[in-house]
């Protein structure tokens, strides 16, 4: 059983960075109630956070992940409180086992009738030590953008074909703010996969399909663990992240956005110079200097 952590940093500071938004148990059962639910990257962190959630609201929740033993261990807690759960373990960095495994659900449950894609690979490192490495931009990309798109590219024919659907994406404030030094791969996976689906779902609303983006703040898991330095930050538990997500699940809104991230934007377009000139500045000043 996971336990929620206390937020890191003052209530209201985490509020103003990374949002909330707290969707009641009654408005959230009134929209999940019997609807098949599919969480990606639910065996840890924001995804397991919400898909217990939704299980409690009463969603058929479909469990996806590489960890089929922990996967297990999450959908037999949701069963032990009266939920439904499925346990589908994937690999969504491989396109044949993303086809396979949308065939088994649709034949299973008949319906997808929301996708939250949530899972996804977070990676820190300078271009210095990446030259190299190479497969680390592979590997982001076909985790954070080319698995999520196969994944909607699988879904989306049964749900044009019903008239119905609804698929959330988990992003990151990340994509709306400067971009950083080290994150190279990270962000511009997840900005790709951002871009990409806001330009399908001009084409797929008319049918009955609408998306919705959380771009989620700093958010403490297993992925921030690695880097001491959000680890300092204030952000949000996995539970406080699953409200946001669990809120785009029933409201549908277009996007949800922390606070900070507006201003933030709109500073870095209208002046991009000093804003790149300023975090290059941070970068040299935090070791940056050290290879060439």
């Amino acid at each position: 059983m996971v336990t929620a952590r206390r937020p890191i940093g003052w209530p209201l500071l985490v509020a103003l960075t990374n949002g909330r938004a707290r969707i009641s148990d009654e408005r959230l059962t009134a929209a999940v109630r019997d609807k098949v639910i599919l969480v990606t990257g639910s065996s840890y962190g924001i995804g397991e956070a919400t898909a217990r959630r939704l299980a409690v609201a009463g969603a058929t929740v479909l469990l996806v992940a590489r960890t089929e033993d922990q996967l297990q261990v999450v959908a037999d807690e949701i069963r032990a409180g009266g939920g439904s759960a499925s346990v589908y373990p994937a690999n969504l960095a491989d396109p044949t086992a993303v086809e396979e495994l949308v065939r088994t659900v649709l034949a299973e449950h008949g319906r997808v009738d929301v996708l939250v894609s949530n899972a996804g690979k977070s990676i820190r490192r300078s271009i210095a030590d990446t030259y190299q490495r190479f497969h680390d931009i592979e590997r982001t990309n076909a985790i954070n953008y080319l698995g999520p798109a196969k994944l909607v590219l699988e879904l989306l024919p049964s749900m044009r074909e019903r008239g119905s659907g609804h698929i959330v994406n988990v992003s990151t404030a990340g994509v709306r703010t400067p971009p950083m030094a080290r994150w190279s791969a990270y962000l511009a996976s997840k900005s790709a996969f951002d871009v990409w689906l806001r330009c399908v779902a001009q084409e797929v609303r008319g049918d009955g399909v609408t998306t919705s983006t959380v771009y989620m703040g700093l958010v403490h898991t297993r992925m921030s663990e690695p880097t001491p330095l959000l680890n300092k930050m204030p952000g949000l538990t996995p539970e406080q992240a699953a409200d946001q997500v669990c809120t785009a699940v029933a409201e549908r809104p277009h996007n949800i956005t922390p606070p900070f991230v507006r201003p933030a934007d709109a500073v870095g377009n209208l002046l991009r110079v000093p804003t790149d000139r300023l975090l290059e500045q941070y970068f040299w000043r935090t070791g940056g200097g050290k290879k060439r």
